[in-house]
């Protein structure tokens, strides 16, 4: 299963509330409303994660725009995976994830990014953290 975080469910509606905001009546653009169904069946059965393949076509189409206007790879141009590291000290990843990367569905990329921002370990939130770009990305989430 590739899950993606109730953290990224809300990410993508105030993307698609700044992108398409609701109009005059308070009906919300019908992006926003397909993952704020998502989002309120969430917290409905305090659940954190969401399997991709339950989305409505709707929602993952608003979800997978919201996610193509993040970075894709945390990559930073270091990488110590190549040198024999289980993981990288630059981003984060480990080998399997670094040479899986191009394969991996967006909720299993988000998944990745998570976990290393959760870390928070790698040189891109410290030594070089100007190479990672200053993205939302880069800051540990809430409660982590």
């Amino acid at each position: 299963m590739a899950a993606i975080h109730i953290t990224d469910i809300e990410a993508a509606i105030n993307y698609w509330r700044a992108h398409a905001p609701a109009d005059g009546s308070g009906t919300l653009a019908p992006a926003t409303r397909a993952l704020a169904e998502v989002y309120a069946g969430m917290v409905f059965r305090h659940e954190e994660d969401v399997d991709e393949r339950v989305l409505t076509p709707q929602a993952l189409a608003a979800w997978l725009a919201w996610y193509a206007s993040t970075p894709d790879t945390p990559c930073i141009a270091i990488c110590s995976t190549s040198q024999g590291d289980a993981s990288c000290k630059g981003c984060g990843r480990t080998f399997e994830e670094v040479q899986r990367w191009t394969e991996m569905s967006a909720a299993e990329k988000r998944g990745v990014w998570r976990r290393i921002t959760r870390e928070h370990t790698a040189w891109r939130f410290n030594r070089y953290a100007e190479r990672a770009g200053g993205t939302s990305h880069d800051a540990p989430p809430q409660g982590a």
